[in-house]
């Protein structure tokens, strides 16, 4: 009898695992291919600094420029807060670029004091809690330390965590390569700016639409061509009937 308990009791624990495995495996899933909701998002920018952009040699630093002020911008156009920290700014990392200060007036500075993880700073972290916000939009200069760190810090916190890919920048093309790789092993989704601005936007119905447009255009110069041939055949087609 004592032997059938013993058996029935691991039986049962047995099926209580294995449900609450699946469960967590299905909620991860479920948060793996759910878009992004705009109204559980939060922006961070990390580190794109003065000193630290001259360092960038993985991709053209006036195209991850552009993409910046495009990320910038969307956060004030979309209503998403966003929150940006400078590691020592008056030191040789510089101050913060004018992509983002610039165009995300409304955004919450954070100075870190030596932090490197901008996760270990408490007012960084306080300021992303504050926000109530569970779903972490996050680029940074370099790539392997200021978007990792975080992002991992983050992830072991149970934030989900999207990685823009072309926001941030590292030394090497190989060190953002593999920064993003073990971003994404770890549970962050990699993401572009060209993906997830669109996502965040989702109908060209909405009253902004218009300044969306430009934003895309100032992005990728080569929209605001599609965006010009558009109306000169509209008018072509006027003057034709």
């Amino acid at each position: 009898m004592k032997k059938l308990m013993n058996s029935s009791v691991i039986k049962a624990l047995s099926i209580t695992f294995v449900l609450c495995f699946n469960f967590t495996v299905t909620n991860a899933q479920q948060k793996k291919t759910a878009l992004i909701n705009p109204d559980d998002a939060v922006f961070l920018f990390v580190d794109h600094q003065s000193g630290l952009v001259q360092t960038i040699h993985s991709m053209p630093v006036g195209e991850l420029r552009r993409n910046l002020a495009a990320l910038a911008k969307a956060s004030q156009l979309l209503h998403i807060p966003a929150i940006y920290t400078a590691s020592v700014p008056t030191g040789p990392n510089g101050p913060t670029l004018p992509e983002v200060k610039d165009n995300a007036p409304n955004a919450k500075y954070v100075i870190r004091q030596g932090e490197i993880n901008a996760w270990d700073s408490k007012e960084f972290v306080n300021a992303v809690k504050a926000t109530g916000k569970k779903t972490l939009i996050i680029s940074g200069m370099w790539t392997s330390v200021c978007v990792v760190y975080p992002a991992l810090s983050a992830l072991g916190e149970g934030y989900t965590v999207y990685a823009v890919a072309d926001a941030s920048g590292d030394i090497t093309p190989e060190a953002h390569d593999l920064a993003m790789l073990r971003l994404t092993q770890a549970g962050a989704i990699p993401v572009t700016c060209g993906a997830v601005l669109p996502e965040l936007m989702k109908d060209w119905r909405r009253k902004e639409a218009g300044d969306f447009a430009k934003l895309l255009a100032d992005m990728v110069p080569n929209f605001q061509a599609v965006i010009e041939q558009y109306y000169k055949a509209q008018e072509v087609a006027k003057s034709e009937k």
